[in-house]
């Protein structure tokens, strides 16, 4: 596994619980971070004793999307800037490559890149009092790690269209009527678990086909616009538009 804190890998039986690892950041996404998360998925692949997983963040969020530093790195450094967006790209497509299922466990706010991992998963508990939000766009970013690509599958086209343009902030309940979560739970990660081991005392062989077959149209469009995406995602950090929103949004006020 990533030898790093920034996640976390528990092992209870066929079961592996990935933990986001940034409780005092609510998990957002530094350049450690994006790396692990990344590399993650491809030691999962390898370990053949694993059966189901479980995604969820530690302390009171999943993920508040990317670290405002990570953000400036990637408007200031083009290297910086094309090595993380191509880290992007592995981790949409080596998450769909995943055979056995991913359970979301949502205990806290998912926003920009945490509600992309969220899309990705194939089941998703959610707490009442969390929420998604994908604000690329309101931000200053094209919406092309996964979102924009994935919601259409989940919500609809308009729906998709409204709530990634917008950017808005949407509740738990709402996440479960538009598609974006299977259900609310009171102890997102603690169901996830349990509905994790059901699926794993089913059949490998057939829960691992059907749910390849049940992802084939995603892992097309995926396949098809990941890297187009990817590409309008890189131009849009040399806009003043997100400059300009990161001087505004840092807490802090410094570059």
């Amino acid at each position: 596994m990533p030898e790093t804190d920034a996640v976390l890998v528990a092992v209870d039986g066929p079961v592996r619980i990935v933990t986001l690892n940034r409780p005092d950041t609510l998990n957002a996404t530094d350049a450690e971070l994006h790396r692990a998360i990344t590399e993650v998925w491809g030691e999962l692949a390898r370990d053949t004793d694993a059966r189901a997983i479980v995604l969820t963040g530690a302390g009171k969020a999943f993920s508040a999307g990317g670290d405002f530093g990570l953000l400036q790195n990637m408007i200031d450094d083009v290297d910086v800037r094309a090595a993380t967006l191509d880290e992007g790209k592995t981790l949409v497509r080596s998450m769909l490559a995943i055979e056995v299922p991913i359970i979301g466990a949502v205990n806290g706010p998912a926003v920009g890149l945490g509600c992309s991992l969220v899309s990705l998963c194939d089941l998703v508990l959610i707490a009442e009092d969390a929420h998604l939000a994908d604000p690329h766009v309101a931000l200053g970013l094209v919406a092309g790690d996964g979102g924009a690509i994935s919601w259409p599958f989940l919500t609809g086209l308009l729906r998709a269209k409204e709530h990634i343009i917008l950017g808005t902030r949407i509740s738990a309940r709402e996440a479960v009527e538009a598609g974006l979560a299977t259900r609310i739970a009171a102890d997102p990660l603690g169901e996830a678990i349990e509905l994790a081991h059901r699926v794993a005392k089913l059949p490998p062989q057939p829960v691992m086909e059907t749910k390849r077959l049940l992802n084939a149209g995603l892992r097309t469009a995926v396949g098809q616009l990941l890297d187009e995406a990817i590409a309008a995602e890189s131009r849009s950090f040399d806009t003043p538009e997100l400059q300009a929103n990161l001087d505004r949004l840092r807490p802090d006020g410094r570059r």
